[in-house]
């Protein structure tokens, strides 16, 4: 894999590009120096004492004396998933004051932005984690391009929701892609109509008892979350009206 790439997907990780393009420099050289270090990584020297001392606290480097000289050494790739490991018991021991803190909020009304495709990934995925058994789940969809934002999730999406024990309606444009849905509404545990000829959304609506989702689906992609029961119940009647008066 291109070093480019490597760096990347270690900032992901959680380290900075200098912390990743020095530790990959290491794990090529074995026992350096910080000169060679710099000149490896394309970072000043005087940089890269900082960065050697950040991983170092982290656990992924550390130093070495032989006879009268100092040495840098990178830690096996395989520290990387004892940290994770580490990150990952340690929110598990603070996720209960964390979610008693989230709970803290009760009845109040929010508003929340996401933007990015990454961010509204993350909208669906919370619509699955908090609706529950016998919900309204109602959809109000330009099917096709929702679904092209990234087949492989959205289908996946579908497929994890169909298994839910809820109730899915969809209110979708009329389009082959949608009448191909319609077809699979009962193994996907939907019930699909098609709203009125010449209809044109270019956003995504999802309603769900705890709150309202309106997706732009068009750049910039983004997601616009409330939390209000007012709003909730408006649009649930909304979706009624439009479901009844379609045969």
């Amino acid at each position: 894999m291109e070093n480019n790439k490597l760096v990347a997907i270690l900032s992901e990780f959680g380290l900075s590009e200098h912390e990743a393009a020095v530790y990959l420099a290491a794990l090529h050289l074995g026992p350096t120096t910080i000169l060679k270090l710099a000149y490896a990584a394309k970072i000043k020297r005087t940089t890269v004492y900082s960065v050697v001392e950040s991983l170092i606290i982290k656990g992924l480097m550390n130093k070495i004396v032989k006879g009268f000289k100092t040495y840098l050494e990178s830690q096996p790739p395989d520290k990387l998933e004892v940290i994770l490991t580490e990150r990952q018991q340690l929110l598990s021991k603070i996720m209960p004051d964390l979610q008693s803190l989230y709970n803290l909020k009760g009845e109040e009304s929010t508003i929340k932005y996401y933007e990015g495709l990454n961010g509204v990934k993350t909208v669906y995925e919370s619509l699955l984690q908090d609706v529950r058994p016998h919900d309204d789940y109602l959809v109000i969809s330009y099917f096709e391009p929702w679904v092209n934002l990234d087949p492989d999730f959205f289908t996946d999406f579908i497929k994890r929701r169909a298994k839910l024990p809820i109730n899915i309606r969809l209110l979708l444009q009329d389009s082959s892609v949608a009448r191909q849905q319609k077809e699979m509404e009962n193994a996907l545990n939907e019930k699909v109509k098609f709203l009125p000829s010449g209809t044109l959304f270019n956003t995504n609506l999802v309603v769900i008892p705890k709150r309202v989702v309106i997706h732009q689906l068009e750049p910039p992609i983004m997601a616009i979350v409330i939390e209000n029961k007012n709003v909730v119940s408006m649009h649930q009647q909304l979706f009624e009206i439009i479901w009844k008066s379609i045969p």
